[in-house]
């Protein structure tokens, strides 16, 4: 990251805003005009005067069951709330293209930190899918002795699991 980009967008909050629909990695339009400075509105009117650019593995929109379902995975929020339509949701290509269609400094600033935060996920699960072919061969050519060794490496590739809070009363804490 260069330091004129490091005051205007996080690599963190980028990816944070990166989510999984449809089995594509999109950022919804409400997260790209937050990052560029500008009102949704302006960032869809500007989508919608420029069709052309924006063919349908560059940019979806998320139908009224899809944004019911995202709005109660996230719970209500002012962010979303008044909105007419369902968002759209822009892949990398469609980010790309923003670029074009928002021509302010800070709109090509931020589609750099976001080309960035794509390909470093991309990068991360192309590593864990190498890793686990590589388990795959390595469990298929030892013999059972080492089974146990491969189950605990595989546990440990698996995402932590959330601590519970626990259920009822604590006599220690008096809550």
């Amino acid at each position: 990251m260069t330091a004129g980009t490091e005051a205007i967008v996080s690599a963190r909050t980028i990816e944070g805003r990166i989510l999984l629909i449809r089995g594509r990695k999109v950022i919804l339009d409400a997260d790209l005009a937050e990052l560029y400075g500008v009102e949704t509105k302006v960032l869809t009117r500007a989508v919608r005067r420029n069709p052309e650019r924006f063919p349908g593995d560059f940019m979806l929109q998320l139908s009224s069951q899809e944004f019911a379902n995202l709005r109660r995975q996230y719970g209500t929020s002012s962010q979303w709330g008044g909105r007419r339509y369902p968002p759209f949701a822009f892949t990398e290509q469609g980010v790309a293209m923003l670029s074009s269609v928002l021509r302010s400094k800070r709109a090509v600033l931020v589609n750099v930190e976001i080309m960035r935060a794509f390909v470093r996920l991309r990068q991360m699960l192309a590593a864990h899918a190498g890793l686990q072919r590589r388990l795959d061969e390595l469990e298929a050519k030892y013999d059972a002795k080492f089974k146990v060794v491969f189950e605990a490496i595989r546990q440990l590739m698996e995402p932590p699991a959330k601590p519970r809070k626990p259920i009822g009363f604590s006599a220690q804490t008096g809550t």
